[in-house]
């Protein structure tokens, strides 16, 4: 179940605010966003610009709201009896590390009640901050859009480098890491790019998990309500042929590859 927060007027008195992180929603009972049962945390503003972003509405800094981390916390412990042993807090985007400071602050209190956390993000950002974050974190959902830096320019306006140089940092220090792949036909589906991205992290140790996501167009009506132009309208959702495709190279190099 998903639940917005408003918290009108006072945006500005606090947004400074080091006890407070700037989020658009939030989902209890989250089951998508790693294991088990999550309450799952988006976060406001992204420094990517994905043509096929779901939530356009989560871009820009200046939106969501402020929301105080013992609020926070205090909503996990009341779900804490339905996490079990494997569930817990998930904090996606947006982009988290856009916040990070504030995350290392959450991430330490629920630790500190015995909450799982894991954190879900696209990789742009690798400084001590960040690496002091991955510290208290349980799990990293790292989405690796495309192994072609030109290809993933034009999906998501920035290099991919700073993702691939934070997913070698993780291997480094043994962080846990579950990969995510959207596949977009025409833009991210190249057979050649997808063995080449599988060839480049089969020989990690650390991750656990692949998981492809199907591109899909429910986020599209964000776009036009924001004004915003959709430029993948012409663009279909991939054919049972495409997936499985992606699906057997993609098990060729993994032990554990979950088709979305």
């Amino acid at each position: 179940m998903y639940s917005s927060i408003s918290e009108s007027g006072t945006d500005m008195l606090v947004i400074k605010d080091p006890h407070s992180i700037r989020i658009h929603s939030l989902e209890t009972f989250g089951t998508h966003d790693g294991p088990g049962i999550r309450m799952v945390v988006f976060v406001q503003g992204c420094q990517f610009r994905c043509l096929y972003c779901q939530n356009p509405d989560t871009l820009s800094m200046a939106g969501g709201t402020l929301v105080s981390i013992d609020e926070l916390v205090r909503r996990a412990i009341n779900q804490k009896t339905y996490f079990g042993n494997k569930g817990g807090v998930t904090v996606s985007g947006g982009e988290p590390l856009l916040q990070r400071t504030k995350l290392i602050t959450f991430f330490k209190e629920l630790h500190d009640n015995n909450i799982n956390t894991c954190l879900d993000s696209n990789g742009r950002l690798l400084d001590d901050d960040v690496k002091e974050l991955l510290s208290h974190a349980d799990l990293l959902l790292l989405d690796v859009k495309h192994i072609n830096d030109e290809w993933h320019h034009k999906l998501t306006g920035v290099s991919n480098k700073p993702t691939l140089r934070l997913a070698e940092y993780c291997e480094s220090i043994g962080q846990r890491m579950w990969l995510r792949y959207v596949l977009v036909p025409g833009w991210s589906d190249q057979p050649e790019f997808l063995l080449e991205w599988a060839q480049h992290f089969e020989n990690y140790k650390t991750i656990e998990k692949v998981e492809i996501i199907p591109y899909h167009k429910l986020g599209v009506h964000k776009w036009e309500l924001l004004g915003m132009p959709y430029q993948l309208s012409e663009t279909k959702v991939p054919s049972t042929e495409i997936k499985e495709m992606a699906l057997n190279i993609f098990q060729q190099h993994f032990s554990n590859v979950i088709l979305k």
